[in-house]
């Protein structure tokens, strides 16, 4: 699919961004179209270029690879390391991956064939194959003189990972600065970290990965499969790169919209429609519930008009709790706060909790009636205290089952086996906007019967 900006800037002189930050050179070819941003890192240095496609940030990474010549996309895959190679060949048209793979080196094309059976979003999936390990019987010094051997091969160097001599296997992980402080004759295993290695397995979800990051603060989490048997590493960067995305992702499912995989400014027309009309569609649908049930309070809205004032008012006071309870449930289910079985303690945090938000936005809708009616500025007719109670009551009510409706979405669509990002905002406010109809003239056909009723 072609992408084109709207304006792209003015050509920019090899020699002039030569002197820029990689970060900014990216950022520079982002404003590209794909045929003159691979123009541009045609004619840079290989290693240069090696290092821009590096770049997670770059957009044009997979459209690059099909507009170069195979010999220069061959070699910028050889150069790059394997995870981001495998994350740009992912996406490239399948007869292209296939030609490019062919033409790889045994040891890079085995490589990446083996992160790409891994889905895009588990420890498998992120994890990078270069790293460096030694076996337990070396020395401090051995063990430096190795990496100076290969640093320029590996992707990062946060740890060197100690196998066991005979059976491969991870036994201790050395950081850097133990490695550097350690005495040159010690066996390497005497700086290693006092405690088992923390690893995860390659089907590990990234929100799992990023968790055992956070919680450990590591730089790196070896990856080993059921064996035990060190397969790759995922580190703090790619996971972040990986939240942000996943993050992203989880925003716009809030919104009311499907999930987008391009910038806003780069995605097309027609994909845009498609991605917001579905949505728009099954909340349009939904809100002539809303209607529907408008018109079986007609006759109670036609007697007191009066009624028809605070509908706004209440309605969007049950979406807004709604979508706050939503939205504090997903966040917790994503960190793991709670868990499935934990719903009943949700809602009997939630019921409390929504009757006293409930509480105090009624005692202000009856202040605001009183001012009103008392300076003049509306007249809401000789039962307005009553009128009064019947908004503050309905809000209490409505808030309360926003609240619990809210919090309950997210664990409902969780158990059906969906993405608890679904539950966004304008869902949980179509849903208490129909019920919170019915809470509001039920309140009003208790308190007004025989009055304005």
């Amino acid at each position: 699919m072609k992408l084109e900006t709207a304006s792209p800037p003015a050509p920019v002189s090899l020699p002039r961004i030569s002197r820029a930050h990689v970060a900014d050179t990216v950022e520079y070819l982002n404003s590209q179209v794909p045929a003159e941003a691979a123009e541009f890192v045609d004619r840079l240095p290989l290693d240069w270029a090696v290092e821009v496609l590096d770049q997670p940030t770059f957009e044009w990474a997979s459209e690059m690879l099909e507009i170069l010549s195979p010999d220069k996309a061959v070699a910028l895959l050889e150069g790059m390391s394997t995870d981001r190679a495998a994350d740009v060949l992912r996406w490239v048209d399948e007869e292209v991956r296939a030609r490019l793979q062919a033409r790889l080196s045994p040891e890079a094309r085995g490589a990446i064939e083996h992160l790409l059976t891994y889905p895009e979003d588990t420890a498998g999936g992120l994890m990078t194959t270069e790293f460096v390990t030694v076996p337990a019987s070396w020395t401090v010094q051995q063990t430096l003189d190795h990496i100076r051997l290969v640093e320029r091969t590996r992707e990062t160097i946060y740890a060197i990972y100690v196998l066991d001599p005979v059976t491969r296997r991870l036994l201790h992980i050395v950081t850097l600065r133990r490695l550097i402080s350690g005495e040159p004759g010690a066996p390497i295993a005497s700086v290693a970290q006092p405690y088992a290695p923390i690893t995860t397995t390659p089907f590990a979800s990234s929100e799992d990965v990023a968790r055992l990051i956070a919680k450990y603060d590591l730089l790196a989490i070896p990856v080993v499969d059921s064996t035990g048997h060190l397969i790759g590493i995922c580190t703090f960067d790619d996971v972040i790169d990986a939240m942000i995305e996943d993050q992203t992702e989880d925003v716009q499912r809030m919104g009311g919209m499907e999930a987008i995989d391009e910038p806003y400014m780069q995605i097309s027309f027609a994909e845009m429609i498609k991605k917001r009309a579905g949505w728009l569609c099954i909340l349009f649908v939904s809100e002539m519930f809303t209607a529907s049930a408008m018109q079986v309070f007609s006759d109670e809205l036609e007697r007191a008009i009066v009624l028809a004032l605070f509908v706004p008012l209440v309605m969007s006071s049950g979406g807004n709790s709604g979508s706050q309870a939503t939205s504090l449930i997903i966040r917790a289910l994503a960190l793991h706060q709670v868990r499935l079985r934990d719903w009943f303690r949700v809602a009997l945090r939630e019921i409390p909790t929504g009757m006293t938000l409930g509480a105090i936005l009624g005692v202000l809708g009856m202040i605001r009636i009183m001012v009103w009616q008392g300076l003049g500025l509306f007249d809401y007719g000789p039962h307005w205290q009553l009128l009064a109670m019947t908004i503050a009551s309905a809000l209490v009510g409505i808030v309360t089952f926003g609240s619990l409706a809210g919090s309950m979405l997210p664990f409902i669509l969780k158990r059906a086996g969906f993405d608890p990002a679904s539950a966004s905002a304008p869902f949980v406010a179509t849903l208490v906007d129909v019920t919170g109809l019915i809470i509001y003239f039920s309140v009003a056909y208790l308190f007004l019967k025989g009055t304005i009723l």
